[in-house]
């Protein structure tokens, strides 16, 4: 019975998520298709994007940990480096840093139904198999951060298939990017999201689940240079890894009304 009551909530609360996911973007989504197709209204569409973010984990009522080890402002503009574990890191990043801040996806979010074309005009996409797209994804960051708009930056290039217990290793193009343009680098840990909803394939699974991001104090890129790069990533990864708990090293599992099966040992005979 307690078995059956957990599936039934956890049924009902996927529900309540998901609705409460889709309600404020089908509400905005006239006015975030408008400004997406005019470059004057990308900053308006980040705005929309920001309250359909905040309205929605509000909705979903799980209690969130922030913590801001800098005691300062955060110097404008940077390069945020954040682990990626769920796909509701995005909706974290745009909740909690404000201004207009520009996001660094891969190229299929742009094909996503319905959003992703908003997604592919205001933001930066970049297929990471082929130099062209990288390359122009970097440029397209240079301008966005000459123009003082900061960027956020999934260093893993995917989402991990073991988040919250191993980092994957850091691709180089976050650090390259700030090392270049002379912005300090920003790390940001969120060591829950895929507690609360992991990507699992053909599979919609959110879970009630408290969640947590951390801002790590800005590291300054003044006199480095590319050869510094491997020390940088080291540094960062550890205080990414730093953040880990050990309530995240596991996966949340699907859903079941079943009873786990209870292994029973066979008795072995014993020849006499």
């Amino acid at each position: 019975m307690r078995h059956l009551l957990r599936y039934i909530g956890q049924r009902l609360y996927t529900t309540w998520a998901t609705f409460w996911f889709l309600v404020p973007f089908v509400l905005t989504f006239p006015l975030q298709w408008y400004f997406s197709r005019r470059p004057d209204g990308h900053g308006v569409v980040h705005a929309l994007n920001r309250f359909w973010s905040w309205f929605s984990i509000t909705m979903w009522a799980v209690p969130i940990e922030v913590v801001r080890e800098s005691k300062g402002p955060t110097p404008q503009p940077c390069v945020y480096v954040a682990n990626h574990g769920s796909y509701v890191d995005i909706m974290m990043l745009f909740k909690y840093i404000p201004g207009f801040l520009n996001m660094m996806g891969k190229a299929s979010l742009a094909k996503v139904p319905v959003w992703g074309p908003i997604f592919g005009n205001v933001y930066i996409t970049v297929d990471r198999t082929s130099a062209v797209s990288r390359g122009r994804a970097m440029v397209a960051a240079r301008r966005g951060l000459a123009a003082g708009k900061s960027i956020a930056i999934f260093a893993e290039g995917r989402i991990s298939p073991t988040p919250g217990k191993e980092l994957l290793p850091l691709l180089d193009g976050a650090f390259q990017l700030a090392i270049e343009m002379r912005v300090p680098l920003v790390p940001v840990g969120m060591p829950l999201n895929h507690m609360f909803m992991p990507d699992v394939a053909k599979d919609l699974r959110v879970r009630y689940h408290r969640l947590k991001i951390v801002f790590h104090p800005p590291i300054s890129t003044d006199g480095l240079t590319l050869a510094d790069i491997p020390a940088l990533k080291q540094r960062v990864a550890a205080q990414l890894t730093s953040d880990f708990l050990p309530e995240g090293a596991v996966k949340p599992g699907p859903s079941t009304w079943r009873a786990p099966a209870v292994s029973q040992e066979q008795p072995q005979s014993v020849n006499s």
